[in-house]
């Protein structure tokens, strides 16, 4: 236990430091959004060309992984729209609540978690997760969104287009897709380069968990906790359950297992709380205190779920 908690401890402690800053009046909900701007459009996009850039490109994509990714995103989105339609909720909240059940945090919460859990993978796992959130669950989510704000959305692919035209503009993205490029065509990256982007990149982990926890000091909380527990439920339980599913279908479709380090990886990435901005695509809906709820209880209970996770797992 003592080995779980020497993962989980230093992640949710620098989370609470975070919280306790904003709280105390050390740092205002300004300050968190600079930290948040700073990981988010320098540290991580240093990362991730660093971690894909410096690798031969049959290292970095790993079918398989994506594979297993996707259909753990996939499979929640669908159970999880089936039962909030269920429940005969409007389609706004089902949107907020799809999304919040199937979008995790994987470059906030997950990297760092990876970093101590498996360190050699842990810069391409954020890589891979990236790729099939920008490429398929983010833009999925969104277009439900759209659904519920017009009676008559636009098409499917031209939608879909849209949005992933804007997200490959956001310097994280950026970072990744640059470092898949120098890495397919084989191109050194000079030692004095890797230098500066390692030491960006080493700062990611501990500001933005300080971020979070500063972000969480500061949200809105006044929505519907019935809702905001079943998509914490969601996020934290049903989508490492698909996911699992998805791991365990792979010998019966004929498909190689992972290895045992990306198969951990993978149920890990799945479990970490929604990610950072889903309060804001939640407030285009008017239901920001739910999705803020939700978060803040995800990120609360993820400590118990992800320290089980970890001492099944490892």
């Amino acid at each position: 236990m003592g080995a779980i908690l020497s993962i989980t401890f230093p992640i949710y402690a620098a989370i609470a430091i975070g919280y306790l800053a904003v709280k105390r009046g050390w740092f205002d909900r300004a300050d968190m959004r600079v930290l948040g701007k700073y990981v988010l459009n320098i540290a991580l996009p240093a990362l991730l060309f660093n971690a894909v850039a410096s690798r031969d490109f049959s290292e970095v994509i790993h079918p398989g992984y994506m594979l297993v990714f996707a259909a753990g995103g996939l499979g929640t989105i669908a159970v999880s729209f089936s039962w909030f339609t269920f429940t005969g909720i409007d389609k706004g909240r089902r949107a907020v609540a799809v999304m919040g059940s199937s979008c995790p945090n994987s470059a906030y919460v997950g990297y760092p978690v990876l970093l101590l859990t498996l360190p050699d993978l842990a810069g391409v796992i954020l890589a891979l997760n990236t790729l099939i959130e920008v490429l398929l669950v983010v833009p999925l989510c969104l277009f439900l969104m759209d659904m519920a704000r017009h009676e008559r959305a636009a098409p499917l692919p031209v939608k879909l287009v849209s949005i992933f035209w804007g997200v490959t503009k956001r310097p994280m993205v950026i970072g990744l897709l640059l470092g898949l490029a120098v890495s397919v065509a084989g191109l050194p990256v000079p030692d004095t380069v890797s230098r500066l982007l390692s030491m960006l990149a080493a700062s990611a982990s501990a500001l933005s968990l300080v971020a979070i926890g500063g972000s969480l000091a500061v949200l809105p909380l006044g929505g519907n906790r019935v809702l905001a527990a079943q998509i914490a439920a969601g996020k934290l339980v049903l989508h490492p359950v698909m996911t699992g599913l998805a791991l365990a279908a792979l010998p019966v479709l004929g498909l190689a297992a992972l290895p045992p380090d990306m198969a951990v990886a993978a149920i890990l990435s799945t479990a970490m709380p929604m990610f950072t901005i889903y309060v804001v695509f939640a407030q285009e809906q008017g239901l920001e205190g739910a999705a803020s709820l939700a978060m803040l209880t995800a990120t609360t209970f993820s400590f118990v779920t992800l320290s089980a996770l970890l001492f099944w797992l490892t």
